[in-house]
């Protein structure tokens, strides 16, 4: 019997290491000065590059990157803290990076979430090269965000999430959604690139300030749904008659059956005043399958839209596209979704909205509204969504 005792005693201890590796599975992936603060400073060729946690990954004979703001007339706000980054392109073909060694890895086919704040500066006038007397440029034309997981400092073995090109002035809140398919990778790095495809090498800026921790979230979006729901199911007070519920398997959920909570409102009628950070759906909006051409009958509730942006001129939006989880493979979702809400954003610029008003992200089939199980649900899962940003 004493035997017994210690050998159960013994299987207890083995456990432990296996659910603190758990645990540490599911923990966000916390980054190193994710707000770039430092003191602010134009980067120098003759100069390390002094940004505490984040390690230089431009070219060693140009300038690294400038802490903003005050820098060559860039002038913006932090969006937190008291400084921000500042990336830039440049006609000669070389470009700005920062990368970081990171707590833990990025797993190969686990997906993340990490958010951060990017806009550019109208204003950016800076020497052209080091060499002293060198003309000078602004360096305004919009730049995108390319994010890359590696294995050492600068190390270029996968990209995680490209942006579209950053053309507002103001601080908006961008969501990348990372999914390591060839490796695990223990560094991530921030890099500015042109508008691609790159007809001619530019002179551009892109800012980044206040990035969030590297999240580990479900990569099937119904199992998401569905976790989310055993979550709620989970908490004291929700089960029928008050008592608590118990906790549901989230694995053997094939499909939710209900909606998220942040179902989106339908966009019916624009002629009353939008609420800032809420979620439209333009379900008078469509496209035909695997297209993404704005159709002559979806054009009036566009003009709806476009008559609220053109009567409220402070207020920026964000147009979201999404897809059903029939596009099986996730790049492909990704990039229809993309160039779904690039119409809706170009039809609205094309008719007079600034287009530092507006930005374009694709989703792909990450938010279902309905479960995909049916014709119905699949329908109303590949949508466009407007979300009301900011300006009140």
């Amino acid at each position: 019997m004493r035997f017994s005792g210690i050998c159960s005693g013994l299987a207890l201890i083995t456990l432990w290491p296996a659910a603190g590796l758990m645990a540490q599975k599911d923990a966000p992936i916390v980054l190193q000065n994710p707000s770039f603060e430092g003191t602010p400073t134009s980067g120098s060729s003759t100069l390390p590059f002094t940004l505490p946690g984040w390690h230089d990954c431009g070219p060693g004979n140009e300038s690294p990157p400038d802490i903003q703001p005050n820098q060559f007339g860039v002038s913006m706000t932090p969006k937190h803290g008291n400084s921000y980054l500042g990336l830039v392109v440049r006609k000669k073909e070389t470009w700005e990076s920062v990368g970081q060694r990171l707590s833990r890895p990025l797993e190969k086919d686990q997906c993340y979430e990490l958010s951060m704040d990017l806009c550019k500066s109208d204003h950016y006038v800076s020497p052209v090269s080091a060499d002293s007397g060198a003309p000078t440029s602004n360096f305004v034309t919009p730049a995108k965000l390319i994010i890359w997981g590696g294995n050492g400092f600068c190390d270029k073995a996968e990209v995680l999430f490209e942006t579209s090109v950053i053309t507002h002035t103001r601080w908006l809140t961008y969501n990348f959604r990372l999914h390591p398919k060839k490796g695990n990778y223990s560094y991530i790095m921030f890099e500015a690139y042109y508008r691609t495809p790159v007809l001619f090498p530019y002179d551009g800026n892109i800012l980044l300030d206040n990035a969030s921790a590297i999240k580990p979230i479900e990569c099937n979006p119904e199992l998401m749904v569905a976790k989310e729901r055993a979550k709620e199911k989970s908490k004291p007070g929700t089960a029928k008659g008050g008592a608590s519920a118990r906790p549901v398997d989230a694995t053997k959920v094939d499909s939710p059956k209900v909606k998220p909570a942040e179902t989106p409102v339908a966009a019916t009628n624009m002629t009353k005043s939008l609420k800032k950070g809420r979620v439209y759906r333009l379900d008078k909006v469509y496209f035909d399958i695997d297209k993404y051409d704005v159709k002559p009958e979806c054009e009036p509730q566009l003009e709806e839209l476009f008559n609220y942006l053109a009567n409220n001129p402070e207020v920026s939006i964000e147009i979201g596209g999404h897809t059903n989880n029939l596009l099986k493979v996730e790049k492909r979702a990704i990039e229809l979704s993309t160039n779904r809400a690039k119409s809706v954003a170009d039809w609205l610029i094309n008719h007079g909205i600034q287009s530092s008003r507006i930005t374009y992200v694709g989703y792909g089939w990450k938010y279902p509204i309905e479960p995909n199980t049916t014709p119905e649900g699949r329908r109303k899962n590949q949508r466009v969504e407007v979300k009301i940003l900011g300006g009140f």
